[in-house]
């Protein structure tokens, strides 16, 4: 007896059953899940999008935004602020160029353009904000606005 009805991705699999040698794969039926040569421009293209990693931690004093973009140069890589408070990530990752002599036994490595886009909170001071490329790792720190406490006075209540 079937844990998984037919009728998902139309095959029969007990894929709960930890003595089963059938490995499940659940993108299998998407299409990015691809990793031929043959697969479409958009597929390669996102890919790089999905790919870029990006960790985001506030501190006190900043807004910390790292992401992993390996064998990238800092040229090929902008970092850009919209008036509405939105950082914006991007670039590219170049395809390696084909040789017809090679032989593709595996390609994971994924390539092609990206964008990552992050609404900023108010307290972002916009005009200071710094960032840096090391050991294919960027990192934009939005410095904080000092938060204004309100100035409380007392009313002396007549009568």
């Amino acid at each position: 007896m079937s844990l998984v009805p037919s009728s998902f991705c139309g095959r029969r699999s007990n894929v709960f059953n930890p003595f089963s040698l059938e490995i499940w794969d659940p993108f299998k039926s998407f299409p990015l899940a691809s990793s031929s040569l043959s697969g479409s421009q958009f597929a390669r293209e996102n890919s790089a999008f999905v790919n870029s990693r990006v960790d985001w931690k506030e501190s006190p004093e900043a807004h910390v935004i790292k992401a992993d973009l390996p064998g990238l140069k800092k040229e090929e890589v902008k970092v850009e602020v919209e008036d509405d408070r939105v950082l914006q990530i991007s670039g590219e990752r170049n395809v390696e160029k084909e040789d017809k002599n090679d032989t593709w036994h595996r390609v994971e490595r994924s390539s092609g353009k990206f964008l990552r886009r992050f609404r900023l909170p108010e307290n972002a001071k916009m005009d200071d904000i710094k960032a840096a490329m090391e050991n294919g790792v960027l990192t934009v720190t939005v410095p904080k606005a000092e938060v204004k406490k309100p100035v409380v006075k007392a009313i002396e209540i007549s009568g």
